[in-house]
């Protein structure tokens, strides 16, 4: 079996889960409680929960990768859902240190997750008051196309990181690589949010 995955890319391709869309709405079917609660300094440790959150991610998404060929492309969308579950986890509980816990909608998590994974998508879904980035709250039908659409967009990377499962060791650090730095990108938008004196109405869950 040859290494190179550029001569597999065809099929992996053909391997890319369809239902991303799906797949990216049942990550943000719930709001999970949190594991922590307000504190008086919630920057430092919405670092530590980050870099914690960050690490176990990384952990997850290159052991999943480590399979070589087909075997480890039954591991692509398990790999991200799991690395989004880790995700949703931390974005509750740093909103959590920050007394915000009921602000939390799963548009708001949506918009946490995917933000800089699908920026174009989710800049159809915020709007801009003075220096503050307002998150839309949608209704469930509209919440769902949302999810559909940044589904479509993630597709792409997903191929890429199906194509990595060809070259299994170092494919399965570069996937983990890419997790980590994935995950901090998730905190920093929460952070970025929670820098605002108030989210708006968070709607319905």
């Amino acid at each position: 079996m040859s290494a190179d995955p550029a001569k597999h890319l065809p099929a992996v391709r053909e391997e890319v889960p369809r239902d991303l869309g799906g797949a990216v709405e049942r990550a943000i079917s719930e709001v999970p409680r949190p594991r922590t609660h307000a504190v008086a300094d919630p920057d430092s440790q919405a670092e530590l929960i980050a870099r914690t959150a960050a690490r176990q991610a990384a952990v997850l998404s290159g052991s999943l990768a480590l399979p070589p060929g087909p075997f480890g492309m039954i591991t692509v969308l398990p790999d991200l859902y799991l690395i989004w579950k880790t995700q949703r986890q931390m974005v509750a509980d740093i909103f959590a240190l920050y007394g915000r816990s009921a602000e939390l909608s799963r548009m708001h998590m949506l918009y946490c997750l995917f933000r800089h994974a699908a920026s174009q998508v989710m800049r159809d879904y915020v709007v801009r008051a003075g220096q503050r980035v307002v998150v839309q709250q949608l209704s469930a039908g509209a919440l769902k196309a949302a999810a559909s659409k940044v589904g479509v967009t993630l597709s792409k990377r997903v191929a890429g990181n199906a194509a990595s499962r060809w070259v299994p060791l170092a494919g399965a650090a570069a996937v983990g690589a890419y997790a980590y730095w994935d995950t901090l990108q998730v905190a920093k938008t929460a952070r970025r949010l929670l820098a605002d004196p108030s989210l708006d109405a968070p709607g319905k869950r």
